[in-house]
């Protein structure tokens, strides 16, 4: 999202700004902060997710002043009708955090940028298209939904699981595999990859 912009309505028409970060939270942005402090913006609520590069874990979170907070602990339907988050997944959530704010954090990031460029690079020399962009979340585009159910399958043989999104996940006509790197992968592992969708892609006549 164009955040520098929306922040600049925003002030001119006295608008607050939320934010969906579960893609950001833990990877963008100074310690992980999201995509608000990527932009160098100030935004009024963030919501996140426990369950992406938080480690994994259930659960969420809104970032908002304490008494918008107040109001959502008494108004907020899916908090008020849900259990609480158990002991074991706070701790975890609590630890990823404090990484994710740190040095090794720091180090993590540096990493997965390092790896979704190099993923990104060797597919493109490839043939295939890749939707634009800097996020380690990669959608390779096909087009044709099945054909993206059918490479899928075949990576899967070749010993990479990944999904085919299409319609209505996806806009008619914009059929994908969506790819993520982590910082965990290796640049062999990456190579892997690339080579097993090149074998796909040859097979289908993707590329």
């Amino acid at each position: 999202a164009r955040l520098k912009d929306i922040r600049a309505l925003a002030d001119q028409y006295n608008a607050l700004i939320m934010v969906d970060d579960c893609h950001a939270t833990g990877f963008l942005g100074p310690q992980g902060r999201g995509s608000y402090a990527w932009n160098g913006v100030e935004v009024d609520f963030v919501t996140g997710t426990f369950g992406k590069a938080l480690g994994g874990a259930m659960g969420g979170f809104i970032c908002a002043k304490s008494n918008v907070v107040a109001l959502l602990k008494q108004r907020a339907r899916p908090y008020l009708f849900s259990n609480a988050l158990s002991p074991a997944v706070c701790g975890s959530s609590l630890e990823a955090i404090r990484i994710a704010a740190g040095e090794e954090g720091d180090k993590l990031r540096e990493q997965l940028f390092a790896n979704a460029a190099r993923y990104r690079a060797a597919m493109t020399e490839a043939g295939f298209t890749l939707q634009p962009g800097e996020h380690p979340i990669i959608p390779v585009m096909l087009g044709d939904a099945k054909l993206a159910q059918d490479m899928a399958a075949r990576l899967l043989e070749l010993g990479v699981y990944v999904i085919g999104f299409s319609f209505p996940v996806v806009p008619r006509g914009q059929a994908r595999i969506r790819t993520q790197m982590s910082a965990a992968h290796t640049f062999e592992q990456i190579d892997q990859v690339v080579a097993a969708f090149t074998t796909a892609g040859k097979e289908l006549g993707v590329i």
